[in-house]
């Protein structure tokens, strides 16, 4: 199959409206927040449900998480080209809604195997965002992306920060009850998406599901075939890759450097989200003013190196905090690279290119936790050669320098 060709004209775009705005970028942060709602009674509900140790119930909690990550890695592509042929209208309305009814699961779940079932039908429905990504490309111009793309990366900072203070709170009230908080939200952005989204693929843009391109590897091989795009997407992956070093290990390299307690690593998180959506909500749109994507992307990535540098042997908490802005500044390279990847690709393939781009971030969750806690953990056991508990940020910079010469080779 040959490469989809360009647009070679700005396609007619749809006016979104405030409530339109609202439904997609509500979607986005529903699905941070549902994550943040449910991770302060994990440790409780899983020792409640297996009934085994604290050891055991993070066991099982790497495996839940793995199984949300995988099934959002097999189904990214086969959702973002559904909104493709069918619409983005009826793929978001059908995932909130069974996003909803995953979440009322989970929180009436006897046994851990049913909690893993439902997990997995969590990540399918979770894709979400990537067809909320072809949303937000449908409704703006071409330069316009990346800074639209920073809005739904606020969105999801915004979701991190709200989601683990309401469910501490709603932590007070049962295991499930946080459970049954997600479930609601997402009944009710469904019901306001019934209300107001109208659909933005046409039958000048909409095209045929086709399973060769519905898989991973397939998306990726049709995707492949335009000039760029497969350097672009390494570049993706191993930015991610390295990013998620500070979920991976954060709370456990700020208790081994630092001695904080969970709420102060809790409110260091919460700065972190906070950073986030200012950087991508606002100070983004600065920067592509100033430079462009490209550079935007150069200097975000030269922001992460730097701030990996620091944290790696850092031993003062009070720095650490300090230095959480500084390090969010890199997260305009994520909106920046999706805008760049957006305008490779032609109307009839965003869904497809969100949809890969959905898979990138879920590999990139299920490889980076394995090798950060596994490096954290050979440099902070006991009768190791040099104590190091930043050393997960060393790999870090590795993987990041090898993006930021992979992508500096080609012009975009």
């Amino acid at each position: 199959m040959p490469a989809p060709p360009l647009p070679t004209e700005t396609p007619p775009q749809v006016r979104p409206r405030l409530l339109t705005l609202v439904f997609v970028l509500g979607t986005v942060m529903i699905d941070a927040m549902g994550i943040g709602l449910i991770l302060p009674i994990m440790p409780s509900l899983l020792q409640e449900v297996g009934g085994g140790s604290l050891a055991d119930a993070a066991l099982w909690g790497g495996i839940l998480a793995t199984g949300f990550a995988a099934m959002q890695f097999l189904f990214g592509p086969i959702v973002g080209s559904l909104s493709d042929s069918i619409g983005r209208r009826p793929v978001l309305l059908v995932s909130l809604v069974a996003l909803a009814l995953d979440y009322l699961v989970m929180a009436t779940a006897g046994t851990l195997w049913l909690m893993l079932l439902a997990r997995m039908i969590g990540g399918i429905t979770a894709a979400t965002h990537a067809t909320a990504g072809a949303y937000m490309a449908d409704i703006s111009r071409p330069e316009d992306k990346a800074q639209n793309f920073g809005l739904l990366g606020a969105a999801l900072g915004a979701g991190f920060v709200l989601g683990p203070l309401l469910g501490g709170l709603l932590a007070e009230l049962g295991t499930r009850a946080p459970f049954l908080a997600a479930a609601a939200l997402c009944g009710a952005n469904a019901a306001l998406g019934w209300l107001v989204m109208p659909e933005t693929v046409t039958d000048r843009t909409r095209r045929a599901f086709d399973w060769r391109e519905a898989n991973p590897l397939g998306a990726f091989r049709s995707l492949g075939r335009i000039p760029g795009i497969s350097r672009l997407l390494l570049v993706y992956f191993l930015y991610s890759v390295a990013i998620y070093v500070y979920p991976a290990i954060w709370s456990y390299y700020a208790t081994a450097s630092f001695g904080w307690t969970p709420a102060l690593i809790g409110v260091s998180l919460a700065i972190y989200g906070v950073s986030i959506a200012i950087v991508q909500g606002w100070l983004m749109r600065y920067a592509l003013r100033w430079g462009g994507e490209r550079r935007t992307v150069i200097y975000g990535q030269l922001f992460d190196i730097l701030g990996f540098a620091i944290l790696a042997g850092l031993t003062h908490g009070g720095i650490a905090l300090m230095m959480i802005p500084v390090t969010a500044l890199g997260a305009m390279v994520q909106p920046a690279l999706q805008g760049i990847l957006s305008r490779s690709v032609a109307d009839t393939h965003q869904g497809t290119l969100q949809g890969v781009l959905t898979s990138v971030h879920a590999l990139s969750m299920i490889v980076s936790p394995l090798m950060m806690t596994a490096t954290f953990a050979a440099f902070t056991r006991e009768g190791a050669a040099l104590q190091l508990p930043g050393a997960p940020f060393l790999l870090a910079i590795l993987l990041m320098g090898c993006g930021f010469a992979l992508f500096l080779r080609g012009r975009s």
